[in-house]
């Protein structure tokens, strides 16, 4: 009984503190993704150097990210990986056939515009909240 009342209070420490590091990461992260997209229109023009060194910076802060993002999902119990498991399941999948779909629709014009990577960057970022929230109703 004691050791589950320790790991429960030593889990109860853990999890703001890993929210908190993989929250300030991601924000460094998306801060580093906007270095390359307006640095060379707003500041340093088409150096291509400065801008390799932007996007090796942004990919470098990226790795770290999943890193930190794989520590907090190690800290969670048992269920609320079982949840994120689940979540990131579904979208994956969703990004692979989406994705796939999106672009076969830009080649073949089915689409009046030109597939852009945003577009899956959202449609990955809704499903995996939506089947957070799903999976959390689920699962109470």
């Amino acid at each position: 009984m004691e050791k589950q009342k320790n790991y429960q209070n030593n889990w109860s420490r853990r999890t703001p503190k890993t929210t908190g590091r993989l929250a300030k990461w991601t924000i460094l992260w998306v801060l580093t993704v906007a270095v390359p997209a307006f640095g060379p229109v707003l500041i340093w023009g088409e150096n291509n150097l400065i801008n390799l060194l932007a996007i090796l910076l942004n990919v470098g802060v990226g790795i770290k990210m999943i890193i930190v993002n794989i520590e907090h999902l190690k800290a969670q119990d048992e269920m609320m990986q079982k949840i994120q498991l689940e979540a990131m399941g579904v979208s994956l999948g969703v990004a692979i056939v989406g994705g796939i779909a999106y672009s076969m629709m830009d080649v073949t014009n089915l689409i009046p515009f030109d597939a852009e990577i945003s577009g899956l960057v959202v449609l990955i970022g809704l499903t995996y909240l939506i089947s957070l929230f799903i999976n959390m109703r689920r699962y109470q």
